[in-house]
């Protein structure tokens, strides 16, 4: 059954957590809207490439521009099954915005599924979200979920972890099991 999913994501969002699912969730019959506050369908974000290469952290590339597809001022979350948050350096900005702290919370209250990815645990643990659950992010994130009452799921970078409506892994090489863990959740 086809559902209707909120992207929210930003400039210099990460370009392969924000392009992967968008057009794997759209392969497979759902319905996503990618939005960015203060910008409308149509409009543009930048995205980065963040690669593993053996450095102390990883590696920013400039990547492609992600065609948004709904209007931020536009959007009401109650109309959405499901969010799906990328990441890269977009959640660092994101979580300052008022409104979007707002959705991340709705979806929350109202228990559907809600799948983040590396940076994207910034705008859990800045909506309050985290106490008690079990996630993982990218290890840079991890002092701000314990912080926020979250328990940080060290798992390999290529895992995800579900706990109750949240799917969350720590970056892009995990697609495959947090997108098939988010599918599932979709499918309840």
């Amino acid at each position: 059954m086809s559902k209707k999913i909120l992207m929210i994501t930003g400039d210099f969002t990460e370009d392969y957590e924000t392009m992967v699912p968008f057009q794997t969730l759209l392969a497979v019959g759902h319905q996503v809207d990618a939005v960015c506050p203060d910008k409308a369908a149509g409009d543009t974000v930048a995205t980065a490439i963040h690669d593993f290469e053996g450095d102390q952290t990883y590696t920013e590339k400039p990547g492609h521009r992600f065609a948004l597809n709904a209007t931020f001022d536009q959007i009401d979350p109650n109309d959405y099954d499901a969010l799906v948050i990328p990441g890269g350096r977009a959640p660092e900005y994101l979580r300052l915005n008022p409104k979007v702290i707002e959705m991340v919370r709705h979806f929350f209250s109202a228990d559907k599924p809600v799948a983040a990815i590396c940076h994207g645990a910034q705008l859990l643990a800045a909506a309050g979200v985290l106490e008690g659950r079990r996630c993982s992010a990218y290890p840079a994130c991890a002092p701000e979920l314990k912080l926020s009452g979250g328990e940080y799921a060290d798992i390999a970078v290529d895992d995800a972890i579900t706990d109750g409506n949240l799917v969350t892994a720590p970056a892009w090489p995990a697609h495959p099991a947090w997108l098939s863990q988010f599918m599932s959740l979709l499918s309840h």
